[in-house]
């Protein structure tokens, strides 16, 4: 496994100064947020440390040069949107900005997207497995035209009250795993595997490795705290955003020695990424950095 880092907990960085922080830090890649320009969504969303708009060859050339010099690869080009947004026009800009990705990514050398299937929350799991069987093909035909993988990350995206009810990512479990697996069965359409999400639905943090050996194309090491007090009070059928809280890797409840112990089993070589968004390691750079770092150390004793 190569450890690296998610770019979005730096927002005010250039990509140079992102790239220079991880080397000497000791990363060995860092997958880029490449969103559109323009205002947030959410936290930790709208982040652009390579901008699609105006980039040439030349400029691809330089920012994969730069990164090699300082001996870091970037493990994939992400973006987190809702692809499936009933908002037509939302939806519509999500799916052109991924399909661009995907001829960047292409061309970089890169070979990896990382990003969301989307979700219409009003609408039930059969209605959006349909919704992304239609929006889904072409891009996964352009992504395997261009030999390019695209990891969907786990997370429900199901956290606050303006994500009730169903959330903004239909691809949160097994289940409809299997399904969309079978809906689209294409190599190039995988998983960006956070355990932190695994452990928020109460699921097995191994039994997926298993099973999904062959469509684990990257990782997000991410923790997560479930306040039992908090549980205790609004139980597991309301909206998560009021009992957990995202945490750095080791201060949560994801065993990593289980999980990385079974990546290890089905002999698993790509990118794992720390994903950072701890609110207790906020405020100011410097506190960002202590959180990456601490998570740093406590990662390398099983990498």
């Amino acid at each position: 496994m190569k450890l690296g880092l998610v770019s979005a907990i730096l927002p005010d960085l250039t990509f140079e100064q992102v790239i220079d922080y991880a080397s000497n830090v000791g990363f060995e890649c860092v997958e880029v947020c490449c969103w559109p320009k323009g205002k947030a969504v959410r936290r930790y969303a709208g982040i652009t440390h390579i901008d699609l708009e105006g980039l040439d060859a030349k400029k691809m050339a330089y920012y994969m040069d730069y990164a090699k010099k300082r001996k870091i690869s970037i493990s994939s080009l992400g973006y987190y949107p809702n692809p499936l947004d009933p908002d037509k026009e939302a939806a519509a800009i999500a799916v052109e900005h991924i399909k661009k990705l995907i001829g960047v990514s292409a061309q970089m050398g890169i070979g990896m997207v990382t990003t969301f299937i989307g979700r219409d929350k009003n609408k039930t799991v059969e209605e959006n497995l349909e919704l992304f069987k239609k929006t889904w093909t072409p891009i996964v035909k352009l992504a395997e035209e261009k030999k390019v993988k695209i990891g969907i990350e786990n997370c429900p995206m199901l956290f606050t009250a303006n994500e009730w009810p169903g959330g903004n990512n239909l691809a949160a479990n097994p289940d409809i795993w299997r399904k969309m697996f079978s809906l689209i069965p294409s190599k190039n359409l995988g998983l960006n595997l956070d355990p932190s999400h695994l452990c928020l639905i109460g699921a097995s943090l191994t039994k997926c490795i298993y099973e999904f050996k062959n469509k684990i194309f990257h990782i997000h090491f991410k923790d997560v705290k479930i306040y039992q007090d908090k549980l205790d009070e609004y139980g597991y059928f309301s909206y998560p955003g009021l009992w957990h809280a995202p945490k750095l890797p080791g201060l949560g409840s994801v065993d990593f020695s289980a999980f990385c112990s079974a990546l290890y089993d089905i002999r698993y070589k790509g990118p794992a990424c720390i994903e950072v968004e701890d609110k207790a390691f906020e405020g100011n750079l410097n506190m960002v950095k202590r959180g990456i770092e601490q998570s740093y150390r406590y990662l390398r004793q099983f990498i």
